[in-house]
């Protein structure tokens, strides 16, 4: 596959996509809506997805938890892209979270002939939240855990990973950046007609 200018030839391994997948799930501006609303919507949501072992009975406080969770993780993508919201103590009370997520939900490795995983030893809604933090825990070991991010603009909060050389993507799509550079550009406007007013007075 050729890369588009300006982007690596980067692949998508399978523990980004099932990070990407969770987080990928909150509602915002452009029509998403959110897949953890309840019990009923998450247990949807698992049973389309086979990382997490497919269809599995949840209750509307294991959807709040997962929340919570995937919050954090957006947090910290947030952070890669340098946010600078989700910077100082939003960023700590995520990583905060994110240490007592990994206290109730301990991963153990698989050993084979043909090398080491982590996995989640639990079943059911435990095991879930486990895969997720094993995934996570996985490509954190890698030189591109910096590379997967959050989009930056809101309320967008999109996660992706960032296939640039330099690995300075900032947002998920060409329409975000240019959304962004459209309000800064009126912000400006603004300022300047404000700034012309004053001199006036």
């Amino acid at each position: 596959m050729v890369s588009a200018p300006g982007t690596s030839s980067r692949t998508v391994t399978p523990t980004v996509e099932t990070v990407l997948a969770f987080v990928n799930t909150r509602a915002d501006g452009s029509g998403r809506r959110e897949l953890f609303g309840d019990g009923d919507s998450f247990a949807a949501w698992l049973a389309e997805r086979d990382e997490f072992g497919g269809e599995t009975v949840v209750t509307d406080a294991d959807a709040a938890v997962a929340r919570e969770l995937r919050d954090a993780l957006v947090t910290l993508l947030l952070a890669h892209s340098g946010d600078e919201e989700s910077l100082g103590e939003p960023l700590l009370r995520a990583e905060r979270h994110l240490r007592r997520v990994g206290s109730l939900y301990p991963l153990a490795p698989v050993v084979t002939a043909g090398g080491v995983e982590l996995a989640s030893p639990q079943v059911g809604v435990p095991g879930v939240f486990g895969t997720v933090l094993a995934a996570v825990t996985t490509f954190a070991q890698s030189s591109d855990w910096g590379r997967i991010k959050a989009c930056r603009n809101p309320p967008c909060h999109f996660g992706f990973f960032d296939r640039t050389r330099n690995g300075g993507g900032l947002y998920c799509s060409t329409g975000c950046g240019s959304q962004v550079s459209m309000r800064k550009h009126r912000q400006r406007q603004r300022h300047g007609r404000a700034g012309g007013a004053s001199a006036e007075g």
